[in-house]
């Protein structure tokens, strides 16, 4: 995408290419997992973070211009005064994917039963990051892909693990059993968190936002595990279930 195209896109629109925000364009930078044509930067720009992106970006041999503010601002109001245009995103085979997470001990990978807001797409990617899952899984289909509102709402996060994006969830949910792994889905009513035996190699899948798990796919699963909770409110947002659930997975790893 040119300078000018990037610049005659709408306000808040999101760009598959085009990263925002001081912690996402520098774990892009060290992960080095995609090409960065070039980095914009305000010129009134200034903190350490924005120092140790240019000198990665000096090394790096990759084009820095320094902006006015408002060329940044006017297409997003948290570009913290610096965006990265790089190459697209690149999915990960789900062969690959499972191959790669069977190197690790306890394999341990998230599948997102259609998670639509990108916010909590990037939320729950980040905690798969803290919590050390080893790739997360995604539906082509009726879900938030990876953009840049992903990549700013994990942190950068996005840029550390493999993801995966499939057209069936449940035909992956076979392939998954027959490599050998338990698939566990977040659902009220499981064996609570703290009383179940997780077998590994381990899929946890987390439901949508308001819906949970889809009818096919609880039915798929080989148990279910819940949060326990008091009764003064339904449910947990996604990502705050996906961030307690990853870290009592994480102990019991």
């Amino acid at each position: 995408m040119s300078y000018n195209k990037f610049h005659n896109k709408q306000k808040n629109e999101p760009l598959d290419n085009i990263i925002y925000g001081r912690n996402p364009v520098l774990e892009l930078l060290k992960a080095g997992k995609r090409t960065v044509n070039k980095i914009l930067i305000a010129q009134t720009a200034r903190g350490t973070a924005i120092t140790e992106i240019i000198n990665l970006a000096k090394n790096k041999g990759i084009a820095i211009h320094n902006v006015p503010p408002e060329k940044l601002d006017k297409y997003s109001e948290n570009s913290q005064g610096i965006a990265a245009e790089v190459s697209p995103m690149e999915y990960t085979e789900i062969e690959e994917l499972i191959a790669k997470a069977k190197q690790n001990k306890n394999p341990l990978l998230v599948l997102l039963d259609g998670i639509e807001d990108p916010h909590n797409l990037g939320a729950i990617i980040r905690n798969c990051v803290a919590f050390g899952a080893d790739g997360v899984i995604i539906p082509k289909w009726r879900a938030a892909g990876v953009n840049e509102t992903v990549s700013k709402s994990s942190a950068g996060a996005i840029e550390h693990i493999p993801v995966s994006r499939v057209v069936n969830t449940n035909q992956t949910i076979d392939l998954l059993k027959e490599r050998g792994f338990w698939v566990a889905g977040a659902e009220n009513g499981g064996q609570t968190l703290e009383e179940a035996k997780l077998p590994f190699p381990l899929v946890i899948i987390i439901g949508s936002e308001g819906f949970g798990l889809h009818q096919l796919t609880k039915k798929n699963c080989d148990f279910l595990i819940s949060i326990p909770q008091k009764n003064t409110i339904s449910s947990l947002n996604a990502s705050c279930a996906s961030a307690v659930i990853l870290y009592e997975v994480s102990k019991k790893r």
